[in-house]
C-alpha cells in the first residue's frame, strides 16, 4: 500500500530540498502573497507515479487545491525508508499546515515525528498510529476485494486464480484475506471448487514481491502464478503490479488481472486486460480531510476514516472492456454482495482490518 523520494546529496535535507520537484502546474501555487493553507505529501518508496496509493493521494491533494483555490500543495518522495523521518521533519520546519504520509511503512517515522511536534497536524494513508495530531485514513479493502474474490472465480477458465502482495503488512494481506474469502464464498455458492494460488488465509503465507516498485519482480511473481495455471490475478503491490498487467497484454489474452487502489483503466495503460479493480477512495478522503483542516476544522484522531462498501471509502470500480464478457448473472450476484455486505448480512473478515 506506496510515491518519489527527495533526493538526499550528501547528508540530511531537512531544508528546501526536501520539498521535491512538484509537477509544472504546481510550482507556482501560493505566489499571489495572500497566506495559503499549505499542503504537503510524503511518498513512501512506491513513489508518485505508482497508478496505485500514491498517485491516489497526490490526486487528493489536486482535488483539494481545485475545491479551495487558497490551499497550497507539494510533495516529496522517499527513495529508500531512510528518507521518512527527514521528509516529514523537512516539512514541519517549513511549517506546513498539514503535513501528510502516504502508507503503512510509514507509521513508525509519522508517529515518531508527530510525537515530537504535537502542534502539527499530520495525516497518514492506510494505518493509524493512535496519535493525537495524526488523522488516520484506513480502508476495508476486503469487503470490495471479497466481491472481486467471487467474480474472478465466476469468470475463471481454468478454476484457478491468483494473487501476491508487495510486502505482507496489513495494509497488503487485507485485501489478499477479503479475495480468498470471495472465492470460498462462490464456491460454497456454486458448489465448485475454484483454487486460489499465491495466498492461504489460514496460515497468512502466499507471494511477494517484497517491493512496490520493481515492474520485473511483480512480472516475476506472476509468471509463476500463471504457469500453475491461474488465468486471472490480483497484484497488491503498487508499481511492481504493472510487471503483471504488462506481461498480461503481451500475452495475447491468455489472463487478466484485477488491479488494486486506483481504477487502474484511468490510471494505467493496461485497460484491455483489466477485468475491474478494487478501488480504495484515497484521493476523496484526502481531498475532505484537507478541506476541512483548511477551512478550520479540528480533524479527530478517533476515530479518524474507515473507508467501506457503505461509505464508498472502498468499491469495485466498472468492468470497462471487459462489461461485455461478464454474464449478466454474474454482474447482478457481485452487486448483490456489495448490499449484503453493507446491511451486514455477510460479514467479511481479516485480520489485517482497520482499527479506531
Amino acid at each position: 500500500m506506496r510515491i518519489a523520494s527527495a533526493f538526499v546529496a550528501g547528508g540530511l535535507v531537512l531544508g528546501a530540498a526536501a520539498c521535491g520537484e512538484a509537477p509544472e502546474d504546481d510550482k507556482d501555487a501560493g505566489s499571489t502573497g495572500a497566506k495559503k493553507y499549505s499542503a504537503c505529501m510524503v511518498t513512501d518508496v512506491g513513489g508518485i507515479d505508482d497508478k496505485s496509493f500514491n498517485t491516489s493521494a497526490w490526486k487528493g491533494l489536486q482535488e483539494a487545491k481545485k475545491a479551495n483555490d487558497n490551499i497550497d500543495i507539494k510533495y516529496v518522495a522517499s527513495k529508500a525508508e531512510a528518507d521518512y523521518e527527514v521528509n516529514l521533519t523537512g516539512y514541519v520546519n517549513q511549517k506546513c499546515d498539514f503535513v501528510l504520509a502516504v502508507g503503512g511503512l510509514m507509521t513508525d517515522a509519522t508517529k515518531k515525528i508527530a510525537q515530537a511536534n504535537p502542534n502539527q497536524q499530520f495525516g497518514i494513508v492506510d494505518s493509524n498510529p493512535g496519535v493525537a495530531n495524526i488523522y488516520p485514513m484506513q480502508f476495508d479493502t476486503a469487503q470490495a476485494a471479497f466481491q472481486a474474490g467471487y467474480l474472478a472465480a465466476g469468470m475463471s477458465k481454468t478454476g484457478k486464480v491468483g494473487t501476491y502482495g508487495g510486502l505482507p503488512i496489513p495494509p497488503v494481506t487485507i485485501f489478499m484475506d477479503g479475495f480468498a474469502d470471495g472465492v470460498a464464498h462462490f464456491n460454497k455458492a456454486k458448489s465448485k471448487n475454484v483454487q486460489v494460488l499465491g495466498w492461504d488465509k489460514a496460515t497468512q503465507k502466499g507471494s511477494f514481491t517484497n517491493d512496490f516498485g520493481k515492474q520485473d519482480e511483480g512480472k516475476k511473481v506472476s509468471d509463476t502464478l500463471v504457469a500453475q495455471g491461474a488465468d486471472i490475478i490480483m497484484p497488491v503491490a503498487g508499481g511492481a503490479g504493472l510487471g503483471t498487467t504488462s506481461a498480461a497484454q503481451a500475452s495475447g489474452g491468455k489472463y487478466s488481472v484485477i488491479w488494486v487502489d486506483a481504477d487502474g483503466c484511468e490510471s494505467t495503460p493496461s485497460c484491455p486486460v483489466l477485468l475491474t479493480t478494487v478501488v480504495k477512495n484515497i484521493t476523496d478522503s484526502v481531498k475532505d480531510a484537507v478541506v476541512k483542516a483548511a477551512g478550520g476544522e479540528k480533524l479527530q484522531a478517533t476515530p479518524g476514516f474507515v473507508g467501506n462498501l457503505a461509505n464508498n471509502g472502498v468499491s469495485l470500480a466498472p468492468y470497462h472492456d471487459f462489461d461485455s464478457k461478464v454474464p449478466a448473472d454474474l454482474k447482478a450476484e457481485v452487486e448483490k454482495l456489495k448490499a449484503d455486505i453493507a446491511a451486514g448480512t455477510i460479514t467479511v473478515t481479516s485480520k489485517a482490518q482497520p482499527t479506531k
